[in-house]
C-alpha cells in the first residue's frame, strides 16, 4: 500500500453554492427494472439499453466456462483466477489484482485500504458512483465523509477544481486521504492529462489516488490511451468486467502486492471471498479478449444515434464521448416514460427514463438494425406529437357575440 508522506495539505477547500445539473443516470431504479413485456413480439429479438450490465452470457462464454479449473479461489489454488488476475495487473503496469464480485466491491475494498485510520475523507467529482450508488459505502465500511466537487465545465472536474477542495489537517477537520476519480463518467471520457495534472497534484501532497474505471476500457478505446498509462496515474484502480466488457459478474481491483494482499483481507471481511471462482474468471478473460475489441463499433453506433436523436429536436444532457447517450426530450414536447418507452416496448426494445430524461446504453449486442429501429420509433413519436400540437393550434377559437 501506498505509505502517504505527511506534508501537510496547503490549499484551503473552496466551497460553492453552484448547482450542479441534474443527470438522469439509472437513480429511477424501479422504473428502469419493472418493464413488463406487453405488445412485443415474443419470439422476436429482445434489446436491452437499459445499461451495459445486462448482456447475456453467450454460447462461446459457456464452452470457455467449462472449460475453466475449477480450484479454490479463496485459497488461491485457481489458476484460471490466477490468469485473469495477472493479466489484469499486467495490463495496467500493476504489480497484482484481485477479482471480486462487483465493482462497488471493488471500490469499496480499494478506498478501505487507503483509508486506515479516521478522520479522514475522500474527494471526487459530485456525479461519481462511490458517491451517490454505492449506498453509502465509504461512511459505512471506512467511517470516512466526502468531499463531492461540482464539474464547471459539465463534463470532468480538474486538478484546480480538486485542489481547491481539499481538506487540511487541523483540529476541526477531516483531512483528504484519497482522491477518487472516475473514467468514463456518464459516458464522458476525463483527458489523460487532466488525469496526469491531478495525481501529479495529489502525489506531491502525500494523497492516495483511486480510480474507479468501471468503464475504464470504454475511455482506453475511445482516446488511443493504453491502460498502462492510465495505471501509472493511480495508487488502486477499479475496473468492472460486468459492464461494457460484457462478462457475466465481476470487477478486479488492481494495485501493488502490499495493496491487494490487504485488500484480500478485506475482501475476506466482507463474506466477499469466492471459491469455485475459476468458471467466471475464464469468462471474464474471455471478453476482455473478444469484446473490448469491438467497442470502437458501439462507440460509433452511439455516436450516429446521438446525432440522429439531436436531429429531430432531443437534447442531449452531456457529451457523447464512447457508448452513453443521454438525453432530454423537453423541448421536442415528448416524455419518455410515457410515449418512448411504451413505443419502444412494442418494438421489444428496452430503455430506462423519468420524466423526459433517459440513459441510453448501448453494448456489443446492440446492433444497427435495434438504432435504426430505435430512430424510427423515436422520429414517429415527435412526429405524432408535432401534429397533435399543429391540429390543436389551428382549433378555431369560438368569440363571444
Amino acid at each position: 500500500m501506498m505509505m502517504l508522506r505527511t506534508a501537510t495539505v496547503s490549499a484551503r477547500r473552496c466551497f460553492t453554492s453552484s448547482a450542479s445539473r441534474p443527470l438522469y443516470i439509472h437513480n429511477n431504479l424501479q422504473n428502469d427494472q419493472s418493464h413488463h413485456l406487453p405488445n412485443g413480439d415474443p419470439d422476436a429479438k429482445w434489446y436491452d439499453l437499459r445499461s451495459d450490465t445486462v448482456t447475456a452470457p453467450t454460447d462461446e462464454m459457456f464452452e470457455v466456462m467449462k472449460n475453466a479449473t475449477r480450484n479454490d479461489s479463496v485459497f488461491e489454488e485457481d489458476a484460471s483466477v490466477h490468469e485473469l488476475e495477472r493479466h489484469v495487473a499486467e495490463l495496467c503496469g500493476h504489480e497484482a489484482s484481485l477479482f471480486c464480485a462487483s465493482g462497488t466491491m471493488t471500490n469499496q475494498l480499494g478506498l478501505r485500504v487507503h483509508l486506515t485510520q479516521p478522520p479522514h475523507s475522500v474527494v471526487c467529482d459530485s456525479r461519481s458512483h462511490v458517491h451517490l450508488w454505492e449506498a453509502g459505502g465509504i461512511a459505512f465500511h471506512s467511517r470516512a465523509s466526502v468531499s463531492p466537487v461540482i464539474a464547471r465545465n459539465g463534463t470532468h472536474v480538474t486538478a484546480s477544481e480538486i485542489e481547491g477542495n481539499l481538506i487540511e489537517r487541523d483540529l476541526h477537520t477531516a483531512p483528504t486521504r484519497v482522491v477518487s476519480l472516475e473514467n468514463t463518467l456518464s459516458g464522458m471520457v476525463l483527458p489523460i492529462k487532466e488525469i496526469q495534472a491531478i495525481s501529479d497534484m495529489a502525489r506531491d501532497r502525500g494523497l492516495a489516488m483511486h480510480l474507479d474505471g468501471a468503464r475504464l476500457w470504454n475511455a482506453h478505446v475511445a482516446s488511443g490511451v493504453p491502460m498502462h498509462d492510465y495505471g501509472k496515474c493511480f495508487d488502486s484502480m477499479s475496473l468492472c468486467l460486468s459492464k461494457g466488457v460484457g462478462a457475466p459478474i465481476g470487477s478486479i481491483l488492481v494495485g501493488n502486492r502490499d495493496f491487494i494482499d490487504r485488500a484480500r483481507h478485506f475482501r475476506k471481511l466482507f463474506g466477499g471471498g469466492w471459491r469455485q471462482a475459476g468458471s467466471i474468471a475464464a469468462a471474464a478473460k474471455f471478453c476482455i479478449d473478444t469484446v473490448v475489441p469491438t467497442m470502437a463499433e458501439t462507440h460509433a453506433l452511439t455516436r450516429s444515434l446521438a446525432d440522429q436523436l439531436v436531429d429531430m429536436g432531443i437534447d442531449l444532457q452531456c457529451p457523447s464521448h464512447t457508448n452513453m447517450v443521454l438525453i432530454d426530450t423537453a423541448r421536442a414536447g415528448v416524455s419518455v416514460q410515457d410515449d418512448l418507452i411504451p413505443a419502444l416496448l412494442r418494438k421489444n426494445i428496452k430503455i430506462g427514463g423519468m420524466g423526459s430524461k433517459s440513459r441510453i446504453v448501448l453494448h456489443h449486442q446492440i446492433d444497427q438494425e435495434c438504432v435504426d429501429a430505435m430512430i424510427q420509433v423515436f422520429r414517429d413519436v415527435v412526429s405524432q406529437h408535432n401534429t397533435q400540437r399543429f391540429q390543436q393550434e389551428e382549433k378555431p377559437v369560438a368569440v363571444a357575440l
